[in-house]
């Protein structure tokens, strides 16, 4: 038998236990690896639910397999009935997910209404009371497209100075020239309902790894803001599930002042209201410590690597459930590719040996000795 973790047995009948061998569950769920012996050994398989919306988190210092993890998942989730992942991949490391039928978006854009006015604010360093704050919050409630916008703040019939007019479009301009901004962006409709021949989603992957920080927020922003509107407002064939990976790049760092991530609120939102309408979301990271308390409080499936950060096992014990006790910083795994899973559903924890990517891992560090060109030994 195989244990699916995030899954409990309910008054409904629901069985958190299937027989791989028999297919009268059509429920789906992820094969993620194998239960780990206290002598270093493999148990049971394990599988995690894809059925139900859930709030994950992956956490671990570098190189102990945190990307690795994520990529194992969205590896299950490509294959799926019912769902759609969307990979949000800072670091290009994920277009291997191609070769089992995912979309890579090399470029990937979206429209300018997709961020609030307020949030054009934010990603431009305005203060929204400010004269040119207030002309460019005026421009992206009145127009739909960036070129929209610029024609706006230049119309001297907005009454604002030439001054303000000029700073608001230099500011547009600067937006503009990150090429992270189309009329015919991603749209969440076309994300979550064209499905495979084999049924399936097939999902896509957003590479980042060519955007800085402030238009990689905005794109990250209109595509989560997207997908839960979508979800609240329709009833969208596939469920989404948002991967992010980086993610405390992404939620903002509280102990950087004056940093701002303008895809935080939108994150904030899919993770504290997110399952009601069907999208889940799961957050990767070396430094939950970056991350917002909420981000980890609301986590019901925590797949933990190594970590010795004491910031980052602060985090995890002031906002995690008091049934881990103590014992859950004494039972982090120190090997890569194991992880200590939290499973909130059955309020228990793990200790779980990740399965082998099928895929190509792109998130290994690069060596030196990889790189050397073979010479010639002198005779």
């Amino acid at each position: 038998m195989t244990h699916v973790l995030g899954r409990s047995d309910d008054p409904d009948g629901e069985s958190a236990t299937v027989d791989p061998h028999e297919s009268g569950d059509a429920r789906p769920s992820a094969r993620f690896g194998r239960y780990r012996a206290r002598d270093g050994s493999h148990g049971a398989a394990v599988r995690l639910d894809l059925d139900r919306p859930h709030v994950g988190l992956v956490v671990g210092k570098r190189g102990y397999g945190k990307s690795y993890t994520l990529g194992v998942l969205a590896e299950e989730l490509v294959r799926a009935a019912g769902v759609a992942p969307v990979v949000a991949d800072p670091m290009g490391i994920f277009g291997s997910l191609a070769d089992l039928g995912a979309t890579v978006v090399d470029s990937p854009r979206v429209a300018a209404d997709a961020l609030a006015p307020g949030a054009w604010c934010d990603l431009l360093g305005l203060a929204s009371d400010s004269p040119t704050g207030a002309l460019v919050w005026q421009a992206a409630s009145a127009r739909e497209t960036l070129a929209g916008m610029r024609s706006f703040v230049a119309d001297a019939d907005t009454k604002a100075e030439r001054a303000t007019r000029r700073a608001a479009d230099n500011h547009l301009a600067l937006a503009e020239s990150w090429d992270a901004f189309a009329p015919d962006g991603l749209a969440p409709a076309a994300l979550l309902d064209s499905p495979s021949a084999a049924g399936t989603s097939a999902g896509t992957v957003l590479d980042l790894s060519g955007l800085d920080a402030r238009p990689a927020n905005a794109v990250l922003r209109g595509v989560a803001a997207g997908l839960y509107d979508h979800c609240v407002c329709e009833r969208p064939d596939w469920l989404p599930w948002l991967l992010v990976d980086e993610a405390h790049a992404f939620f903002g760092d509280a102990a950087e002042r004056g940093s701002r991530n303008v895809a935080a609120p939108a994150l904030r939102t899919a993770v504290t209201r997110g399952r009601q309408p069907g999208l889940s979301l799961v957050a990767a990271t070396q430094r939950p410590s970056a991350l917002p308390a909420v981000a980890v409080s609301q986590a019901d499936l925590l797949a933990a690597h190594r970590l010795t950060s004491r910031a980052d096992l602060d985090a995890l014990a002031s906002a995690r459930p008091t049934y881990l006790a103590a014992s859950f910083e004494e039972r982090l795994p120190d090997a890569p590719g194991e992880v200590l899973l939290v499973d909130d559903a059955t309020e228990s924890v793990h200790a779980v040996r990740v399965r082998e990517r099928e895929t190509p891992h792109g998130g290994a560090s690069p060596r030196a000795s990889d790189r050397r060109t073979e010479v010639d030994s002198p005779e």
